[in-house]
């Protein structure tokens, strides 16, 4: 039987989920409040997971088309002390696909395929009943059997199933890139390698991870104070600031500050450990919508996956009874799988940004020895 069924929000998970329902011969509505697909930068590089978001391509159809544009790679990481060096070093070991990358936006283009997106329709709100309503900001009302909730960590349809909002962590991330880095940077080529490279001090750190096409992006965290800097639109003054904060680490370490170009800071909000709601028919969430945890690897390999064992649900359901049940049992396997994940990712970003530096260190060596 086919359902109306409406997926709010184009990331990961949403598109996972719209693009198995297509392959299931499910229609789908797809919600986006983007205007059009290149309407902002779509961020940076990925690591798929198998057992995760790899499984979820293979349920979409796309496991060969992944594995042709991913970086495998991109697995190597290296971690310097903030001094310049090298505490340690783990190169990408020939066949191993465990966590391959891809950038988000070849990412988006290969699960956007031939969906039917509709662009610049941002919902305002979504309201249960005996046919869920959605109302999008353009005025427009469309009723649905079932709404999904895909759009992330300010939805607009999480308050139609529980009243919980995210909380800022106490730790800030400011976001700059380097554009063609081996031809203009060779130094700092060579330093990050071909992954990602930390350097990790008291309370703070600085990352550089590899895209493809020589971009390299950079990322600072620390704790701070949630209106910690308000002047980023000027790089110069983001820059300086930045600088001083890590004033003292290695010149090398601090030219991904100085050749950075914009400056985006990103505060770092989670969702409760564990968070759940009362089942309302009608409406459902998944990945950051339903589970905001610390950017270390989960979110989006679980918002993918979940969107994936959500279609094939959905299309398995003959009746409004039967898809409701599926929904129920849905978010049961989503909270406790997302649950254990919450909690790994919590400690590992208390950890990674803590007084301590040798607990950060201690972090990548429990991993690499998994």
């Amino acid at each position: 039987m086919r359902h109306r069924i409406a997926v709010v929000g184009g990331g990961p998970g949403g598109l996972t989920l719209a693009r198995v329902l297509d392959r299931l011969g499910q229609p789908v509505t797809l919600l986006e409040r983007d205007s059009s697909r290149d309407a902002r930068p779509p961020g940076g590089t990925l690591d798929l997971h198998k057992g995760l978001g790899q499984l979820a391509m293979e349920k979409a159809g796309l496991a060969a088309e992944f594995r042709a544009l991913s970086r495998p790679e991109g697995q190597a990481m290296r971690i310097l002390d903030p001094d310049g060096t090298v505490l340690r070093d783990w190169p990408y070991r020939e066949d191993d696909e465990a966590n391959p990358e891809i950038d988000r936006g070849q990412l988006r283009d290969l699960l956007l395929g031939p969906l039917d997106v509709q662009w610049g329709r941002g919902v305002e709100r979504v309201v249960p009943g005996d046919g869920v309503l959605v109302r999008c900001a353009d005025g427009q009302e469309e009723a649905f059997d079932l709404v999904v909730g895909a759009d992330g960590a300010w939805s607009r349809v999480r308050p139609a199933v529980t009243s919980t909002t995210p909380h800022y962590t106490g730790i800030t991330a400011v976001e700059t890139s380097l554009d063609g880095v081996d031809a203009r940077y060779p130094e700092l080529a060579e330093l990050i390698g071909d992954g990602s490279m930390g350097v990790y001090g008291a309370s703070r750190s600085i990352v550089a991870q590899r895209n493809s096409g020589g971009h390299v992006k950079v990322y600072a965290r620390f704790r701070a104070p949630l209106d910690w800097h308000t002047e980023l639109d000027d790089a110069e003054a983001a820059r300086s600031s930045l600088l001083a904060m890590f004033d003292g680490w290695a010149a090398p370490v601090l030219d991904l500050l100085r050749h950075g170009s914009a400056f985006v800071q990103r505060p770092l909000y989670v969702l409760p450990v564990g968070h759940t709601w009362t089942h309302v028919p009608g409406v459902t969430l998944l990945g950051d919508a339903a589970h905001l945890m610390p950017p270390l690897g989960a979110g989006a390999n679980l918002a993918m996956l979940e969107g994936a064992e959500l279609a094939e649900a959905i299309a398995a359901a003959d009746g409004p009874a039967e898809l409701d049940e599926a929904v129920r049992a849905f978010e049961e396997r989503m909270w406790a799988r997302a649950g254990k994940w919450a909690e790994i990712t919590t400690a590992g970003l208390e950890r990674l940004v803590s007084p301590d530096p040798a607990q950060a260190i201690a972090v990548f060596d429990e991993v690499h020895a998994s």
